[in-house]
């Protein structure tokens, strides 16, 4: 995985990433990833280590998005994740980006739940 890590590049990274590259970037210090799916559906499975900040509360939460480093948005299937992404956006976030598929991707790909 390290070898992987040096390879993607932070600064550049699309708005939408793959499970792989989340997989191979998300314990890195300047990287955030914030599931945006309700409280019950986290506490079901869940990524290792991600905030839970639901979609609704989005809005009030700002305060806790960093904009000063990576940040990734995961929900189930990639839907609310983007919308949360796109929000974001629009309030002048720079560094955000979607993981495809969400959460049933990352299981697909046989990477960890909690």
């Amino acid at each position: 995985v390290a070898e992987q890590t040096q390879e993607i590049d932070l600064a550049n990274l699309p708005a939408d990433i793959d499970v792989d590259t989340v997989a191979a970037i998300k314990d890195l210090d300047n990287v955030v990833v914030i599931d945006v799916r309700e409280q019950e559906e986290y506490d079901e499975k869940h990524i290792p280590g991600v905030v839970l900040i639901p979609l609704g509360t989005v809005p009030d939460r700002l305060d806790e998005i960093p904009t000063d480093q990576t940040v990734v948005l995961t929900c189930r299937s990639g839907n609310r994740s983007n919308q949360a992404a796109e929000f974001l956006r629009e309030k002048g976030y720079t560094n955000v980006h979607n993981m495809l598929g969400g959460i049933n991707e990352w299981q697909a790909a046989d990477y960890p739940v909690e």
